[in-house]
């Protein structure tokens, strides 16, 4: 297997990069990583992974906009897979700057298509987000039949992705398949997602922003259960079919960061043993702000044997070890224009 991995320096895909490494042995490929390496994007996520495996990772400098770039990397390295996670993710950056997202997301997942019909891939597989679903009320869960209804720009660019990778099954027989996560969290997560914002401010005694009431509520997923899902249906899922992964934790947005306080408490006490909790700093919602996000794994774990082995409390405890015990990639990804982007929006 040859298989390319779009965005393989940013969060998700690093980790699914070092899971098939590390943690599949049923892999025996080489993994082609290509990276536009934005502000999100880190080499520095893999770079024990290079020294280790020189012969069967490669990582490529290239925008998957820039389609010349794309047919030279097929053509160069026998693409037959695809794992495609490079997008624009993050729905405040969306709302203020959507562009990039309709560029990356839509006219980038395009070109991969056109590559992977061209060279006739034995598997595309797509990643989403349970965003496009919109919002819920409280109860039920989402599905694979849940009709679209996204609320932002990135969720509804996101949309459109998987709408196109729908239509390359149905119109040209692509081998594709799809999958839906819940809100994923974990190491090399940048800092400007919920859960290590609110470790790293905690760390340093800064305020803790919880947009709105803190009532939002979000079904969370550790990033290596979502890493062995993908795997599992790149491996066994039914082609054209589409997969929801969720971690089956759903929380209200004030009581994960009060849980994280908690934790910060017994593993990185302020000076003065002062609680956490006193940091936390209610701030104005974002605009079109979806109340509730819950997934139904149901079909995942029916089909193809997949269910969450990591709760959420073991799950944030690592989360925040990690962090912890990685000073100098928190101070290398916080400089420059992410600090900005912080400033500009959080405070």
């Amino acid at each position: 297997m040859n298989m390319l991995v779009t965005g393989g320096c940013g969060f998700i895909g690093s980790n699914f990069i070092r899971y098939l490494f590390q943690d599949a042995p049923d892999f025996n490929g080489r993994i082609i990583n290509i990276d536009s390496l934005t502000y999100a994007g880190n080499l520095e996520n893999l770079t024990d992974i290079a020294e280790t495996f020189p012969d069967r990772y490669i990582f490529v400098h290239a925008d998957i906009c820039d389609a010349e770039a794309l047919a030279a990397v097929f053509s160069d390295h026998g693409i037959d897979t695809v794992c495609h996670f490079a997008a624009e993710s993050h729905v405040d950056r969306s709302i203020v700057g959507p562009d990039a997202f309709i560029r990356t997301n839509i006219i980038g997942t395009f070109n991969l298509l056109e590559m992977a019909r061209d060279k006739k891939l034995k598997r595309f597989h797509h990643i989403s987000t349970d965003e496009v679903y919109g919002s819920l009320g409280p109860d039920g869960r989402f599905t694979e039949q849940t009709a679209y209804d996204p609320s932002s720009p990135y969720s509804a660019s996101k949309a459109a992705s998987d709408h196109l990778v729908r239509a390359y099954f149905r119109t040209y027989g692509l081998s594709v398949t799809l999958s839906n996560c819940s809100n994923n969290y974990g190491p090399y997560q940048f800092p400007e997602k919920l859960i290590p914002l609110m470790i790293l401010n905690a760390r340093s005694g800064k305020a803790l922003p919880v947009y709105g009431d803190g009532k939002n509520i979000r079904d969370w997923l550790y990033v290596k259960d979502h890493c062995r899902a993908i795997w599992e249906i790149i491996k066994h899922g039914a082609l054209g079919e589409t997969y929801n992964v969720g971690g089956d934790h759903e929380m209200e947005n004030i009581r994960l960061v009060e849980m994280i306080c908690d934790l910060m408490d017994d593993m990185a006490p302020l000076p003065g043993r002062s609680p956490h909790r006193g940091l936390i700093s209610f701030v104005k919602d974002r605009p079109g702000h979806d109340r509730r996000y819950a997934i139904d794994a149901g079909k995942i774990r029916d089909e193809l044997g997949w269910t969450p082995e990591t709760t959420l409390e073991n799950g944030i405890r690592a989360t925040i070890q990690w962090y912890l015990d990685h000073s100098e990639w928190i101070e290398r990804v916080q400089s420059g224009a992410y600090r900005e982007w912080i400033q500009q929006h959080y405070q």
